[in-house]
């Protein structure tokens, strides 16, 4: 094995060790839940799309009692929409500065930064990635949000990169097979 494969293996252990213990994602929406399109209509309606795996990989989550909340800067109908078809009930909207819907989550719900994943894309992101035991930044997320995340998804915001994160935190804390095998009971 070569130095650097073997620096990968541990560094790939390390994230697995984190990913074990997150008990909360938090998402941002676009950019992370959509590709960051904000599509506007004469009429003043926001149109958003969303990944169904990604939403598929949310709510495997949920059911394996990790749970998922949502920090973003802008305020649109349709994220409430989206969230409530999902079952997310935590969801903090037109937060400029996204560390104070944060605190007031971790307190409410009663968990600590090392047990938290934070998914996000922009420099808006960053205070929120130097807290988290998980931070992610989507593949196509600004250069200064991947510098400071700890991994940075194969898949664009949008195009299932939760999904990515969702799949490893319930491999890495062994819920994953438990999931998956009601998909092949009959």
């Amino acid at each position: 094995m070569k130095k650097t494969e073997g620096r990968k293996q541990k560094t790939e252990d390390r994230i697995k060790k984190i990913a074990k213990n997150i008990k909360l994602l938090i998402l941002d929406v676009d950019g992370v839940l959509t590709d960051g399109s904000i599509i506007l209509d004469n009429e003043g309606n926001e149109f958003k799309a969303f990944h169904v795996r990604d939403g598929h990989g949310i709510k495997m989550l949920e059911k394996a009692g990790i749970k998922v909340a949502i920090i973003t800067g802008r305020h649109s109908k349709v994220v409430e929409r989206r969230a409530h078809e999902l079952g997310i009930t935590e969801v903090y909207q037109r937060c400029h500065i996204k560390s104070v819907a944060y605190e007031h989550l971790l307190e409410k719900i009663g968990i600590s930064d090392n047990e938290v994943a934070y998914i996000g894309d922009d420099v808006v992101d960053i205070p929120i990635f130097k807290r988290v035991a998980l931070p992610v930044a989507t593949a196509d997320a600004v250069e200064e949000a991947k510098s400071e995340a700890m991994i940075v998804t194969e898949n664009r915001g949008g195009r299932g990169a939760v999904r990515e994160i969702c799949d490893l935190i319930l491999k890495s804390n062994g819920k994953w097979k438990e999931l998956i095998d009601e998909y092949y009971t009959i």
